[in-house]
């Protein structure tokens, strides 16, 4: 008998010894066990040799590993629970513009320079459409166009 089905004999004897007669919770595991190493023991260099002690050492120190693990279960009960903001505070985002941000202030801007409103700089030299005036204005911050961000909590 090789040391691979010794061992299978060793883990279903386990198994067979688990709680008088109930069902066996690591049935899966034990499977996987099985199923991972007889894909490790197909995998090696020359498949019609049994392993080497050395790597069946390995391979058994690789499944008692598993075996370790922490088994986490999944939980479905889950009641949301909203973070309440406190009152007549402003919840204030990142600084910084996005470059969506950015692109739809820029449009917004040179839609508004297109139809006639005064821009809010001297208009540059090398400015030939609103949208590089928009472009300039929003350099020097001076585009009057506030940035509603809609948060996860309203």
């Amino acid at each position: 008998m090789s040391k691979s089905e010794e061992a299978s004999v060793k883990s279903e004897a386990v198994a067979s010894e688990s709680l008088d007669g109930e069902v066996d919770a690591n049935l899966g595991l034990n499977k996987a066990l099985d199923t991972y190493r007889k894909l490790i023991e197909k995998n090696v260099k020359n498949p019609t040799e049994p392993l080497s002690d050395k790597e069946q050492e390995k391979l058994e120190n690789r499944i008692k590993e598993i075996e370790e693990r922490e088994v986490v279960e999944r939980v479905e009960e889950h009641d949301p629970v909203e973070i309440p903001c406190e009152k007549e505070q402003i919840t204030i985002g990142p600084p910084s513009l996005t470059r969506f941000e950015k692109a739809r202030i820029m449009g917004a801007r040179a839609l508004q320079l297109s139809l006639g409103a005064p821009p809010f700089i001297a208009i540059p030299k090398d400015a030939r459409i609103s949208l590089d005036i928009s472009m300039v204005e929003l350099e020097k911050k001076v585009i009057p166009i506030t940035v509603r961000r809609v948060l996860p909590n309203g």
